[in-house]
């Protein structure tokens, strides 16, 4: 009689670290619970519990701090800090993310063949041969008891709605149902899995008790359609949404979500039971581990510490003064009237595409405004995108929408202001809330949605709803990012490739002093 063989397998997922090393907050050095340093000891502490692990990252590793901007802006001679730590770490895979192209194709295609891991995509494929952009929809790890794990990658196929359409012109974005349901079945039927993976660079657009819809149905988010609809998965990986969801099955597929700035890692436990011949999962979970308090490697530390030393150096360079207050000091406040900060970013962009509309927003509540003595460190802090700049021609139609979506941001509760839940969930949504120069318009949130825009004034003239009118705004904006549909597909006029970093560096340079400006063009009631 020959006993049951049992295994045990660990998967342990980081997802959306957004360039996050050392637990620094760069705007002004504090502490901050977060980091690959943090989370490289928890994941050797699991690695000691069970050697049977597999570390796999979920996308949005390469942008989103001050390290990762001076690297691909500033000295890219250095090696890539988010690669040399991942390969330091010992990752078996990595899945592209949105934001990996936001510093070109070259930076990215330079950061996976620097990798010692491969980097996988199903859904993203080459125009001219169908081929997987990242060369492996999928990889296969093979243990030494002969158990197979199957590990595909997936990606939002939202992205041609926010990336420079040139970043991207030589690729197909398919829908990751269908591209699951391909790939699982291969993996399955020709590579005899025994466990599937599926690590899926996006979130959940459905409630996952109810299924009600939690968002409009773009397909940005399917990781709920992918639960109902897709076969041979047991495991789903998912990210993009900043949230912490963990221990929940949808339709018999455990799920897991694991927060953003590598604050967090996720674990999946599986056993397993091999009977006559043949691997089944007796048990499956899914936990976050907080990095909080977590001591650092300092292995990552030191791996590091050249290029931080430059950036950090680079981050204290000053740039000029600002007179008067561009302080904010109550971010819900600062979007419900004009604001020195939102005034100067958008008198940037007007003044780089010579045109008198714009429109700019705060992109989250950790954006302070700027101090008198301006310095690189303050930029990067408040403007912490790589965006950069389209001048686009709008229809005075096309802005009353824009603005109509902007004010869906407001409620109203027992007479109260407040952030709506359309700006809160599935996650927090600060960017999506535009402040417009160069127009004067009123937002009564008392109003219907759709008919909250009570005044729009062009120079002192109702805005005419069939006029032409051109209008700066940022690439992800003007590509329709944040549902602003009205925006896709209209009219190019100009195309400013420098990042918005750069051009408040040279705007606030070429003057040494920028004179507070306020005009109270617009206002919410």
């Amino acid at each position: 009689m020959h006993l049951d063989e049992e295994f045990k397998l660990t998967i342990l997922e980081t997802s959306d670290v957004h360039g996050s090393i050392l637990p620094i907050n760069y705007s002004d050095n504090s502490y901050s619970n977060c980091g690959l340093a943090a989370l490289s000891t928890i994941i050797r502490d699991q690695r000691k519990i069970n050697k049977n692990t597999l570390l796999i990252d979920n996308g949005d590793m390469l942008q989103g701090t001050a390290i990762t901007y001076f690297h691909a802006k500033i000295n890219n001679d250095i090696k890539n800090p988010m690669i040399e730590v991942m390969n330091l770490m010992g990752y078996d895979v990595a899945v592209i993310g949105n934001h990996e192209f936001n510093y070109g194709r070259v930076y990215l295609e330079d950061a996976i063949k620097l990798s010692n891991f491969p980097w996988i995509c199903a859904n993203i494929t080459k125009k001219t041969n169908g081929e997987s952009f990242t060369s492996k929809p999928y990889i296969i790890k093979t243990f030494d008891n002969g158990l197979k794990v199957g590990i595909l990658g997936l990606t939002t196929k939202y992205i041609p709605n926010w990336e420079n359409p040139e970043t991207i012109e030589d690729l197909n974005f398919e829908d990751v149902v269908e591209s699951a349901s391909k790939w699982l079945d291969i993996m399955k039927r020709q590579e005899n899995t025994d466990v599937n993976i599926v690590s899926y660079h996006g979130g959940f657009e459905r409630d996952l008790e109810t299924g009600e819809p939690s968002e409009k149905l773009t397909g940005e988010n399917q990781a709920y359609e992918l639960c109902k609809k897709v076969n041979n998965m047991d495991v789903l990986l998912t990210g993009h949404q900043h949230r912490i969801i963990e221990n929940i099955l949808v339709n018999g597929v455990l799920v897991l979500q694991t927060g953003y700035n590598a604050r967090s890692i996720g674990k999946v436990s599986i056993e397993l039971t091999k009977k006559s011949g043949k691997w089944s999962i007796s048990s499956k979970e899914s936990s976050t581990i907080n990095a909080n308090g977590v001591h650092v490697d300092t292995r990552i530390v030191d791996c590091v510490n050249n290029i931080e030393t430059k950036t950090q150096a680079w981050l204290d360079t000053p740039m000029g003064d600002i007179e008067g207050d561009m302080i904010i000091k109550d971010p819900f406040e600062a979007r419900l009237k004009d604001n020195a900060y939102a005034e100067f970013i958008n008198n940037v962009q007007m003044d780089a595409a010579k045109v008198d509309i714009s429109n700019t927003a705060i992109f989250d509540n950790h954006c302070k405004g700027f101090k008198n003595n301006v310095t690189m460190r303050d930029i990067i802090a408040n403007y912490k995108y790589p965006n950069t700049l389209k001048v686009i021609s709008l229809k005075g139609a096309d802005i009353k929408a824009a603005l109509e979506k902007s004010a869906q941001y407001f409620s109203m509760v027992d007479g109260n202001l407040q952030v709506s839940m359309n700006g809160k969930y599935p996650k927090v949504h600060h960017y999506n809330y535009d402040m417009w120069e160069g127009i004067e318009y009123v937002i009564d949130v008392s109003k219907p949605i759709n008919s909250r825009i009570t005044k729009i004034n062009y120079k002192n003239n109702p805005l005419n709803m069939e006029e032409d009118y051109a209008v700066v705004m940022n690439n992800y904006r003007a590509g329709g990012g944040g549902d602003y549909l009205m925006f896709k597909g209209k009219p190019i006029l100009k195309d400013i490739p420098i990042d918005m970093a750069e051009l408040i560096a040279n705007y606030i340079l070429v003057r040494k002093t920028v004179k507070v400006a306020l005009n109270n063009n617009w206002k919410v009631i």
